[in-house]
């Protein structure tokens, strides 16, 4: 059976939204979502919160998440995730408990539906992938170059998303969910690697919180979905 640990990153500082992981949204801490979300997934063998932030750890705690905290050099604006990751990796190894797998939940897309965590774990082993991420189909038609604008469509050729072939469709990366193999990453540097699987969620579920107005909006789909 497949170990998996849920990674939650969660700095403390955030310039666009200040003390954006403790600010309650739908009556919750915005990092409270992502450490519910884990807990309610039966495979997880660790929940870990990683912070630099006291208040952080404190509510990761309360949340029934292990609190990790990260060292100074991995809580800077230039800081990845990957070296976070590992940071918890070597923390989990210290003390006997390395998992097979990773599952990164960045807390700034608090809105997993129940049951899409399951989803991806149980893709992520049917495929025999070394890792995964959660896609949200896009329906945009792109553009590059405003001072030599250039069509990335055959615009000419204008295509209805119903005519085209599920495989020639575009998926965003929405930041939702990520399963990585823990000696794939650890190998790569990197959430992706090897053989990787994708599964699509809904729109409402890929929405990330960047601004005061994609809170708004993730607050009022959070109160939607919430079981009258």
């Amino acid at each position: 059976m497949t170990r998996y640990a849920a990674i939650i990153p969660a700095r403390a500082g955030s310039k666009g939204i200040p003390g954006k992981n403790l600010k309650a949204i739908a009556g919750k801490p915005l990092i409270v979502w992502s450490v519910e979300s884990a807990l309610a997934c039966r495979r997880m063998d660790a929940v870990v919160v990683s912070s630099d932030g006291d208040d952080i750890l404190e509510a990761a705690r309360r949340g029934g998440a292990e609190a990790l905290r990260r060292p100074a050099a991995l809580a800077t604006d230039a800081a990845g995730t990957e070296p976070t990751l590992v940071h918890a990796v070597q923390w989990l190894e210290s003390v006997g408990r390395r998992p097979d797998a990773l599952v990164l939940l960045q807390p700034t897309s608090p809105l997993r539906r129940a049951g899409t965590l399951d989803k991806a774990l149980d893709l992520f082993e049917k495929n025999g992938a070394d890792s995964l991420l959660t896609v949200c189909e896009s329906h945009a038609f792109f553009w590059k170059n405003p001072a030599a604008p250039e069509a990335l469509y055959d615009f000419r050729h204008r295509p209805r998303r119903q005519d085209i072939p599920p495989a020639d469709r575009w998926y965003r990366e929405n930041g939702s969910i990520y399963v990585t193999r823990t000696d794939v990453l650890l190998r790569e540097n990197n959430r992706l690697g090897g053989r990787i699987a994708m599964l699509p969620v809904s729109e409402e579920e890929s929405v990330e919180i960047d601004s005061e107005a994609d809170f708004a909006i993730v607050e009022k789909l959070l109160e939607r979905e919430r079981p009258s």
